[in-house]
């Protein structure tokens, strides 16, 4: 079995029985952020498609970084999700200067916010949430580029 086809194997098998803001299935977003992936970054390396399918398997659902070690990812892949994971009170700056500092990480999270600002998902959610997630999602992306 490949990298990126045992990462998806592993974060269905997290994320099974939980959904997302609009209520489909949660799996649903790291196969979109791993598609948009491969859409902007066309020679990102397994890895990198790795990191995508795992980006939010440590912070949502009850993965480690030592059980992403133990189920055999490489420690590029273990780098990049913990980067890209989101730390409890962390600030925004901190958490996108990380993000940064790993190159596997920043092309997820470019990935990973083209996703989130979908329009055809924006749509699916009530104008208030609508609303915040777009100031939260204006912000993370000059984060991401290092702009305040």
């Amino acid at each position: 079995m490949g990298l990126a086809s045992h990462a998806q194997e592993i974060a269905a098998a997290a994320h099974a029985g939980q959904h997302d803001k609009a209520g489909a299935p949660y799996i649903e977003h790291p196969a979109r952020v791993a598609g948009h992936l491969m859409a902007l970054f066309p020679d990102a390396s397994n890895e990198a498609v790795a990191v995508a399918w795992l980006h939010d398997t440590v912070e949502d659902t009850a993965l480690t970084l030592d059980d992403l070690r133990t189920l055999g990812f490489p420690e590029s892949v273990v780098a990049g999700v913990d980067a890209m994971t989101k730390r409890a009170n962390e600030v925004p700056e901190d958490y996108f200067q990380r993000v940064r500092s790993d190159p596997l990480a920043l092309m997820v999270k470019a990935a990973d916010l083209r996703d989130n600002t979908d329009p055809e998902r924006v749509k699916l959610l009530d104008a208030a949430t609508a609303e915040r997630l777009a100031r939260k999602y204006e912000k993370s992306q000059r984060l991401r580029q290092g702009a305040g």
